[in-house]
């Protein structure tokens, strides 16, 4: 990612993705909202509350926070975490910096800062720093339904409004600038849509090939396709948990297991729990071998339950 060829960087729902530099502003400052009632959505419940008492607004309030960002990082400065909310505690009013008991010190709400990176076109290096890169221009926030739809449809407004992290308003508008370039198709009992340039592919798609292990929070496993990928509720708590989910195994497209990891005196130790049809162990073992050389670890051993 120090060579310019990944941006590692908040951008939907504030979370940390890696993704091409060339979608970075598509998935980032694209989709922040303009609206201070879809921006206060968009920022959550803690900064509602907190510039509502404060008598701010949350475009005001964001603002601040990213003009304050831009300074600490400005002369191509490189700061960890602590260090970034240390320059802003000296930046920011004192207003937007409530008390953190699991920090036990003032900082800026979470979610009002991740999105001030946003706004001010900051990522991570490789030592997870917060640097700023060159802004550029901002592509029209539409294009981010195209790419959601490629990847997740057939859909609603309502799947890319909680996708995105975005308010329903704000998610209708930008789906009713491509209505044009989308089908309407049934989805079980339900009517969704796709991009018409996609027909064919979801009336004959490819088969998959192969057994993978994604990780917890890998795209795959996002909220759109999890119904699909997992029909029974009580699976999906299992595979989809608040905190330490599971990964995924998948054999040619389905899911056939669940796998954890740990690092045991050099070597990576999977446990993987069995779903439905049997595994094919020698691929899973080979799958294993690439997850331990990715983290660094000399070897796998995989136990199956």
């Amino acid at each position: 990612m120090d060579r310019g060829e990944l941006v590692v960087a908040h951008v939907v729902r504030g979370a940390i993705h890696a993704l091409a530099p060339e979608d970075h502003a598509v998935y980032g400052r694209a989709l922040i909202a303009r609206d201070d009632g879809e921006l206060g959505a968009q920022l959550g419940r803690q900064v509602r509350r907190l510039v509502a008492e404060k008598g701010l607004t949350p475009g005001d309030a964001l603002e601040e926070v990213a003009e304050a960002t831009g300074a600490a990082l400005a002369r191509g400065r490189q700061l960890d975490k602590d260090e970034l909310h240390e320059e802003l505690r000296a930046r920011v009013s004192p207003e937007l910096m409530p008390w953190c008991r699991s920090c036990g010190s003032h900082h800026v709400a979470p979610m009002l800062w991740r999105y001030a990176t946003v706004r001010a076109g900051v990522r991570l290096d490789s030592e997870r720093r917060y640097q700023r890169g060159k802004p550029g221009r901002t592509p029209a926030a539409r294009e981010a339904v195209r790419r959601f739809l490629a990847y997740y449809g057939p859909a609603e407004p309502g799947d890319f409004a909680e996708w995105a992290g975005i308010a329903k308003s704000h998610a209708r508008r930008l789906w009713d600038e491509v209505a044009g370039e989308l089908i309407e198709v049934a989805v079980g009992d339900r009517q969704a849509w796709l991009l018409e340039d996609d027909a064919g592919a979801l009336e004959s798609p490819p088969a998959a090939e192969g057994v993978r292990l994604l990780p917890p929070g890998d795209p795959y496993l996002q909220k759109p396709n999890r119904r699909l990928l997992a029909p029974g509720a009580e699976l999906r708590k299992r595979l989809f948990r608040p905190v330490a989910s599971p990964g995924a195994v998948l054999s040619d497209g389905r899911l056939c297991g669940l796998w954890r990891m740990k690092l045991t005196r050099g070597r990576a130790e999977l446990a993987i729990e069995r779903i439905g049809r049997p595994s094919r162990r020698r691929e899973l073992d080979d799958e294993a071998e690439r997850v331990a050389a990715l983290r660094g670890a000399a070897g796998a051993t995989v136990a199956y339950a």
